[in-house]
């Protein structure tokens, strides 16, 4: 496997402000890519913000939310990234991660384990994918694979988990793992709480540690 530079970018992102969290996530990339990063992780829901509420329900929402995925597709010339929103697949609203490299979209991850306990109410609008299946999305006239995927960039291969899912006795990283990748990335809006990046930071270093991956 090759060395490559990662980064993360933890964005100030507001529900609904799809001009101000598009301008968060450009700025995102272009940074990324001014330091020599070959790959970047942003966080769940990035492009919605993560607080819509019930506005995940509207059908405009869903779209502008995709409309704004494609547009920025082209600005990733030369570099991996990750972005979150919701997407609407089989009559069903799924929280997904999708993984996009040097201008073309490679497919979507569905969340497996929603958070809805304390501060949480994700199984109100989403539903949990089955890791098991596979399935194909038409978007515009084109295919995307969405499911627990593993992708191919470079000779590096990624998986994902999606916040929650790393605290789920049935992780995806198990499976992960057991399919070698090299490397997990988990784009993840978490609130704040004493103590939690210390938390956060063990989950981390755990994780890496027992999975035998880049995390």
């Amino acid at each position: 496997m090759q060395l490559i530079k990662v980064a993360t970018a933890a964005l100030n992102q507001t529900p609904l402000d799809w001009e101000g969290n598009l301008t968060n996530i450009k700025s995102a990339i272009a940074a990324a890519r001014d330091q020599g990063a070959s790959l970047i992780c942003l966080p769940e829901l990035c492009i919605t913000g993560y607080g819509c509420e019930d506005a995940f329900f509207s059908t405009d929402v869903q779209q502008r939310a995709l409309r704004a995925l494609l547009d920025l597709v082209p600005l990733t010339e030369g570099i991996v990234v990750s972005l979150g929103l919701p997407l609407f697949h089989g009559g069903v609203l799924y929280n997904c991660a999708c993984l996009i490299a040097d201008q073309q979209l490679l497919g979507f991850v569905a969340k497996n384990e929603l958070a809805g306990d304390g501060i949480h109410y994700e199984p109100r609008w989403f539903k949990p994918w089955d890791a098991r299946q596979v399935s194909e999305i038409e978007i515009r006239g084109q295919s995307y694979p969405i499911g627990n995927l593993i992708f191919h960039c470079e000779g590096v291969r990624i998986g994902f988990e999606i916040c929650e899912d790393a605290w789920a006795a049935r992780r995806p990283a198990h499976a992960l793992s057991q399919a070698a990748v090299d490397m997990i990335l988990n784009p993840s809006a978490s609130h704040f709480a004493f103590g939690k990046q210390e938390i956060r930071r063990r989950l981390v270093l755990e994780s890496s540690r027992a999975y035998g991956v880049t995390y």
